[in-house]
């Protein structure tokens, strides 16, 4: 175990402690701006800037809505594959759990620069499809870019989060199903009143995992907001504090937001865990 706590006092915890003290100070130009900077002890003044600031708190209901859409979307088509692949009636199973798989082996700029293409007028064969059919559609306008954004992460984790629900349905003792079978049971109603219940806990750890990376959002809206400008700078929380730290040069309003983020997370995780403990027992 050693190694591992090593690693992780290294990786995470000094890094924490580091933007904690980091918080806690700000640059300020000495004399009349030709004596350089100093850093200056703030207390958590950083931290009231940054819940003052409405475009980091625009951010999170940015993410809040691009939740309520993604989650559902995203565990929803995820567990219909699995019960798909999962069913008497589904062929070549090994075949379609390496394709659904496929989209997250990308990594997560490379997926953004592909949807990036797909969503370019003049370039994306998409975009002229639907314009010979006259369904013209802007995915970069402001309202329409949340879902490109939704549309790149539901992409790249549906299959994912496929394959671990197949995984528990395939632990799902077979004289379970036979006996639903034999008290008259249909495909269906096996699936979701037999099935589903019994991969509570790995959708409950699907769905907490989703939320705490669903806050940490930045590749796909950082990349499209280059087309999207409505999306601007700051359009998720991760991009703010990107901003903040390496375009305004504030390092400290940066690691202040930086562990905002983290309590908000770690506050969603309690929320999940305790409302799929109560789904679990009931």
């Amino acid at each position: 175990m050693a190694p591992f706590f090593v690693l992780f006092v290294l990786v995470t915890v000094a890094p924490v402690c580091y933007a904690a003290w980091l918080s806690l100070y700000r640059d300020e130009q000495s004399g009349l701006g030709f004596g350089g900077t100093r850093r200056v002890f703030s207390g958590l003044g950083n931290y009231a800037e940054a819940l003052a600031d409405p475009l980091f708190l625009a951010s999170f209901r940015n993410v809040a809505v691009y939740c309520l859409l993604y989650i559902p979307l995203m565990v929803g088509g995820a567990l219909l594959l699995a019960l798909l692949l999962d069913s008497a009636l589904a062929h070549a199973k090994r075949f379609f759990q390496i394709a659904f798989y496929l989209p997250h082996a990308v990594p997560g700029l490379i997926s953004a620069m592909i949807w990036l293409y797909l969503y370019t007028p003049g370039l994306s064969p998409v975009v002229d499809a639907l314009d010979t059919v006259d369904l013209s559609w802007n995915f970069f306008g402001r309202d329409e870019a949340l879902l490109s954004v939704v549309n790149i992460s539901a992409w790249q984790w549906m299959g994912y989060n496929m394959i671990i629900f197949f995984a528990g349905l395939q632990a799902i003792p077979r004289e379970t199903l036979e006996a639903a079978t034999m008290d008259g049971a249909g495909a269906v109603r096996t699936a979701f009143q037999v099935k589903v219940p019994s991969i509570r806990p790995t959708l409950v750890l699907t769905v907490l995992f989703t939320c705490v990376g669903a806050v940490q959002l930045f590749d796909a809206p950082q990349l499209l907001q280059l087309r999207a400008t409505e999306m601007g700078e700051s359009w998720s929380p991760t991009m703010y504090i990107f901003s903040a730290a390496f375009k305004g040069h504030d390092y400290g309003l940066a690691a202040a937001s930086a562990l905002l983020l983290a309590l908000l997370a770690g506050a969603a995780s309690y929320v999940v865990t305790k409302l799929g403990n109560r789904w679990r027992s009931a």
